[in-house]
């Protein structure tokens, strides 16, 4: 799923009501779910954080906005912290399967509507920017408020969106697209605040002030600071004692973790530390994060388990990969780490969701009189079992063949065979996410046809509403086609260089695999009658043909392959 996080800052922190207001508008989008509000009194300001698709995102960051438009006056506002606007910055953060460039896209489809809908002057900033000083907010934001009105007379700091026109109850807003956050601190078994700062000082992206032997800092010829080479990039971070631990504490704000993963700082934090003579206890994550980085570090810290083996850590699944970085981080030392509450995309699951069932219960389900789940959902997770078989064998075989001395032949093979057990788990957990959108899918569809039509405009509206509708229910099918065939391409990989010992379960995989392509195949064809458009429905018919055919021709030739084997 492609999900966006929006972090609006808000100049009001003090009347509930207000902020009361301005979420149940955010609540009330489809597509968008309210994470956190975290309003600060002495600042007057509160920070708002949801998350979800790219559509609801922008719908909710313009609703949160118009509200608080409505509802703030700026010529009556006093705080502590820095501002210029109502909604003083609105920045968009690529959470998962989303690219920089398709959020910088984001942010500036909202400042349009905001600027042209609400008459407020937008400035984009980050990598959304459009002049080189316009990337830091803090340059944006100088003059603040008080200083806007005289601000936009000055065609350098003409907005990016809107006329430069002063609007005295709104101001103006920040908005654009900016690296996620990710607040991270380390624990050290030491009092030491020094120690801990100096660490600090190692790690951080702009490094140490250069002292000399006086301890007098040194300038260079244009008058500032020389500095030691930096640490890892996009990292901030200090040395702190924490009393409540009793215990020092290394402190960062990681701002581009793709750059400088959890897992690399932990270990240049735990080889400084051991040069200090000190070792790291545990550490700590504020707040939320995305799953990648810690799939990440769960995949680093098992293949080190393997002594230096690369990549065995492959077919393993995503939630184990997340326990191993909690574990080897020490996430869980002052407090529990609970997944489904600090990862975002696990925090966005709902409660009910089929796959998460046991298979009694999902069974259960599937045999009572509700219309759904049905055989779509069915499908989806015979796929999912087809992919899972695969990967089986493909980490079974990785396995025997780590306890030989291999020629260059084999290893390629076990490596081979190692990434199509990664790849396997991707299919499978797709697979396994398709259980869920199937029936949702069909709930849609439901929810438009009951939608009230005594209207003529009522009518067209639950015309098209039924059209996109069905036509999703015809896709998702088709998309669990598509995973489960190559569910059986990984099959045919395992039957033919997988350990023997394990053929009849490669053999399984094929045979499964293809019953959900067939499966799914039914629950396209049986939506598209539903649909108008006939082009979508040529389209549409063509791939699922194709894709079974297909499916058929290479199950055939594995389960001939195996038969001559036995």
């Amino acid at each position: 799923m492609k999900l966006v996080e929006c972090v609006p800052n808000f100049s009001e922190g003090r009347n509930k009501a207000i902020l009361d207001k301005i979420a149940d508008a955010i609540r009330a989008v489809e597509g968008a779910t309210l994470l956190d509000v975290d309003p600060g009194s002495a600042t007057n300001r509160t920070v708002f954080t949801f998350v979800g698709t790219p559509e609801g995102i922008k719908e909710a960051a313009f609703q949160a906005i118009k509200k608080a438009s409505e509802l703030i006056d700026m010529r009556e506002h006093h705080g502590e912290h820095a501002r210029m606007g109502a909604c003083d910055v609105c920045p968009f953060v690529p959470v998962s399967e989303m690219t920089i460039e398709e959020c910088v896209e984001i942010s500036k489809e909202v400042a349009k509507r905001v600027a042209e809908e609400l008459k407020i002057p937008i400035y984009l900033y980050e990598h959304s920017r459009t002049k080189p000083d316009r990337q830091n907010l803090a340059v944006i934001r100088q003059g603040e408020y008080e200083g806007l009105k005289e601000k936009l007379k000055d065609p350098h700091w003409k907005p990016d969106f809107g006329e430069p026109i002063f609007n005295p109850k709104s101001g103006a807003t920040v908005m654009g697209c900016r690296d996620f956050l990710i607040a991270y601190n380390i624990n050290l078994n030491t009092r030491n605040k020094k120690i801990a700062h100096d660490i600090a000082l190692n790690i951080r992206e702009t490094g140490r002030i250069i002292r000399d032997e006086n301890g007098k800092p040194i300038k260079d010829e244009k008058g500032e600071f020389k500095r030691s080479k930096g640490g890892f990039k996009g990292v901030k971070s200090v040395g702190w004692y924490i009393d409540e631990y009793h215990k020092a504490q290394i402190s960062m704000n990681i701002t581009n973790y793709k750059a400088s993963p959890l897992h690399k700082i932990f270990e240049a934090v735990e080889k400084d530390a051991f040069a200090h003579g000190i070792r790291i206890t545990g550490s700590e994550l504020v707040g939320l994060i995305p799953k990648e980085p810690l799939i990440w570090a769960g995949k680093h810290f098992l293949e080190r388990q393997h002594l230096g083996e690369q990549h065995l850590s492959a077919g393993v699944g995503e939630r184990e990969l997340i326990r191993i970085a909690i574990d080897t981080l020490g996430l869980n030392e002052l407090s529990t780490f609970n997944i489904n509450e600090k990862v975002i995309e696990y925090r966005l699951e709902k409660e009910d969701q089929l796959r998460k069932l046991s298979l009694v219960e999902f069974v259960d389900e599937l045999a009572s009189d509700s219309p759904a789940p049905g055989g779509g959902s069915a499908a989806a997770l015979c796929g999912s079992i087809a992919a899972g078989l695969s990967a089986m064998v493909a980490n079974l075989s990785t396995k025997k063949l780590s306890f030989v001395k291999l020629s260059e032949k084999k290893q390629r093979q076990r490596q081979n065979l190692n990434d199509l057990a990664y790849k396997a788990q991707e299919v499978k957990d797709k697979l396994l996410q398709l259980i869920d959108t199937d029936t949702e899918a069909f709930d849609k569809l439901m929810s438009a046809m009951q939608m009230s039509a005594d209207t003529e405009e009522e009518k067209k509206a639950q015309e098209q509403a039924i059209e996109s509708a069905t036509k999703n229910a015809t896709l998702v099918p088709l998309e669990t086609m598509k995973q489960s065939y190559k569910a059986i391409e990984f099959a045919k990989i395992v039957s033919e260089k997988g350990m023997r010992s394990a053929l009849s379960d490669s053999g399984v995989s094929a045979i499964i695999g293809l019953t959900a392509v067939k499966s799914a195949y039914f629950n396209v064809r049986i939506n598209l009658p539903g649909i108008k458009d006939e082009q979508f429905k040529k389209d549409v018919l063509t791939e699922a043909e194709n894709i079974l055919k297909k499916a058929k021709m290479l199950t055939e030739q594995i389960e001939k392959s195996i038969m001559s084997s036995f």
